[in-house]
């Protein structure tokens, strides 16, 4: 399994979108079936492009059918509860969320039914394809 941790992808956009050998790497990984997920900065990456705060446009691994911009910020902060039942996660998990990235555009099949601290429901999160997920959510433990 690969997994791409949270972080601040948006502060190295270019670097990534210029590191043609970890980009070739990982889409051969994918297309042998390597399981790989990508947590917030990770899912980030996995996705098609990444817009920095400036508005220019990074192509990144181009893993996940997934646009997110970072040119109008907006805070998604909280505890969340996500439940998968598809896919390498299948299960309840305890999670959290914090970004200020917008999904611009996202298509394909949801990784995760979300839910707030109180249970109200927030849709889906993240998004699976072949054996590459990912999702905005940290997982902090199975419930």
């Amino acid at each position: 399994m690969i997994f791409l941790p949270g972080g601040y992808p948006e502060l190295h956009a270019a670097k990534l979108s210029a590191a043609t050998t970890f980009r070739a790497s990982m889409q051969a990984a994918a297309a042998k079936g390597v399981q790989i997920y990508g947590e917030c900065g990770g899912y980030m990456t996995l996705g098609n492009t990444l817009t920095d705060a400036d508005g220019v446009s990074h192509k990144m691994l181009g893993l996940l059918p997934l646009d997110t911009s970072f040119a109008k910020r907006k805070l998604h902060l909280g505890y969340r509860t996500v439940t998968a039942a598809s896919g390498p996660f299948i299960g309840k998990y305890a999670a959290h969320e914090f970004h200020y990235a917008t999904t611009t555009a996202a298509k394909g099949t949801p990784l995760f039914a979300a839910t707030d601290a109180e249970g109200n429901s927030l849709g889906t999160f993240g998004l699976i394809n072949g054996t590459t997920c990912g999702s905005f959510a940290h997982l902090i433990e199975m419930l």
